[in-house]
């Protein structure tokens, strides 16, 4: 069966393109915030990239989109982890700053 439509190639370079934005991101920024949505940008760029490979190599199995609803899933407990990890450390810091959190330091 041919699969006609945008090549495999193309979502490969989109999501290689979102995983770099997202590494660029948690590198880059010094807010919490700012990391974990650049973290869930990553996720989201595996998540392209196991549907297309999931369509092109063998789109008749579901195995692909289990997959990306398994990442979702976790995506979605890191989110609100890390969410409840940053309302804690504003509450006891009074900030969301990186390089400003001492918390483990005596």
């Amino acid at each position: 069966m041919a699969i006609t439509g945008i090549p495999l190639s193309w979502y490969l370079i989109a999501g290689a393109a979102l995983f770099c934005v997202g590494v660029y991101g948690v590198l880059a920024n010094r807010n919490l915030i700012m990391i974990i949505m650049s973290i869930e940008i990553m996720l989201n760029a595996v998540v392209l990239n196991l549907v297309a490979f999931a369509r092109y190599m063998e789109p008749a199995r579901v195995t692909g989109k289990a997959f990306a609803i398994i990442v979702y899933a976790t995506a979605a407990a890191e989110a609100a982890l890390g969410l409840a990890l940053i309302i804690s450390v504003w509450r006891t810091e009074n900030t969301v700053a990186v390089e400003e959190i001492d918390l483990l330091q005596g």
